[in-house]
């Protein structure tokens, strides 16, 4: 075991060259904090988004007009061979576990009532949409089953939007003006914040054929399917993607995207990230490495004559060798702290400065970073301490 005057030894050698031994640890401190720093925006992003889809829970997925790996983003170069339309939604409850449709069709309109006005998002969809959004009716209810490729004269309103138009008064029953169309209102939804950086509390919704005649749309933007079990979504995918390309005439001009393929590809994304994050500690690790490195040589030699005491008066080589691997240790832990220090203290600035940025720092990673320190600190003393306890007493002793 290491005794306590070899801890407190070492530590008094540490102190006794403070410039020293800040710009040994520097390199070690930049490298953890920029650990700490990038692993909490990391998690965070990461159970951000998690948090943003499970909303929407894992046994749903979307269909979006256009192929992704042949036109990169589904539907941006607009038209596809076979629009993606109504009647391909209604094709679609035919299969086995499918449970809700709900078709979509959206677009950004002004919204008026009462003099007051707002350009908003207004979204096209049916009556199950609550169910597959799970987005709920505060006040009133919402769109009423129906044919959906009838246009329906009802809209419900988002809390913020409701607010923004009525302020305090009951919207219920009131005519709302969205684009040249009038609505009337038969619902207000409960509050859910933004969403993936939509706010989905200031939009109104009607019904998908009333948005579609709106927006002068003849396909859908979306059509968004939930299943009944989340391990079938493979299963129900493949058979999405075989009734419609049978109604497009053999052609699979669409794209199916299922919440578990979206969570895939990001945590891959994350993975990448860690790696680079990795990339950028293992390089100042290595810089305050070379300089605990450094400051050890030198230390050795200036020391000598102190070594060479420490021999004359009965201390083994491997006390030596301990005494001076405790001081490389101790400079590349301190370094560690001071980086986890500086990068929590970053993080909470950021939180504090940008309210909405998700930060969050792991225990995890913290123990990890101050052990990686403390190896790279021990790692960086190995020879310096071993030539140090291999240098002759007599003529260390000799030394000025």
């Amino acid at each position: 075991m290491v005794r306590n005057d070899f801890i407190a030894l070492s530590l008094s050698a540490v102190k006794g060259h403070r410039l020293r031994s800040f710009l040994s640890m520097l390199g070690i401190a930049i490298g953890v904090a920029a650990v700490i720093l990038l692993t909490s925006i990391g998690e965070g992003t990461r159970r951000y988004i998690l948090d943003q889809f499970s909303q929407f829970g894992t046994n749903v997925l979307a269909i979006n007009p256009g192929k992704a790996k042949t036109m990169g983003i589904p539907g941006v170069l607009g038209g596809t061979t076979h629009k993606l339309t109504i009647d391909d939604a209604e094709a679609l409850r035919r299969i086995p576990e499918v449970q809700k449709i709900v078709p979509l069709a959206f677009g950004q309109a002004r919204v008026e009532s009462g003099g007051k006005g707002r350009s908003v998002y207004v979204y096209g969809v049916t009556a199950d949409m609550p169910d597959i959004w799970k987005i709920r009716v505060q006040y009133g209810s919402f769109i009423p089953v129906a044919d959906p490729r009838r246009a329906q004269g009802v809209a419900a309103l988002g809390p913020t939007l409701k607010r923004e138009l009525f302020g305090k008064e009951s919207a219920l029953g009131k005519f709302v003006r969205i684009g040249d169309a009038r609505f009337r209102v038969v619902g207000i939804m409960k509050p859910r914040g933004r969403m993936l950086g939509f706010d989905i509390d200031d939009c109104a919704y009607i019904s998908v054929a009333s948005s579609m005649k709106l927006f002068n749309m003849d396909e859908l933007s979306e059509i968004d399917v939930l299943f009944s079990d989340t391990n079938s979504s493979d299963r129900v995918a493949k058979e999405v993607g075989r009734v419609l390309t049978e109604r497009h005439g053999g052609n699979d001009d669409f794209t199916i995207t299922t919440q578990a393929a979206m969570l895939d590809v990001f945590e891959n994304v994350m993975n990448i990230v860690t790696m680079s994050v990795g990339g950028i500690a293992a390089i100042s690790l290595v810089v305050g490495a070379i300089g605990i490195f450094t400051m050890m040589w030198i230390t050795v030699r200036e020391r000598t004559s102190e070594i060479g005491l420490i021999r004359a008066l009965g201390g083994t080589p491997g006390q030596v060798r301990t005494l001076f691997l405790l001081e490389a240790s101790m400079l590349g832990t301190l370094g560690g702290l001071s980086g986890v220090a500086i990068g929590l203290g970053i993080s909470a600035i950021l939180r504090g400065l940008v309210p909405g940025l998700p930060v969050f720092a792991t225990p995890e990673y913290i123990a990890m970073a101050l052990l990686t320190s403390l190896v790279t600190g021990l790692l960086s003393g190995v020879a310096p301490a071993h030539r140090a306890s291999t240098l002759d007493p007599i003529e260390a002793l000799r030394a000025d």
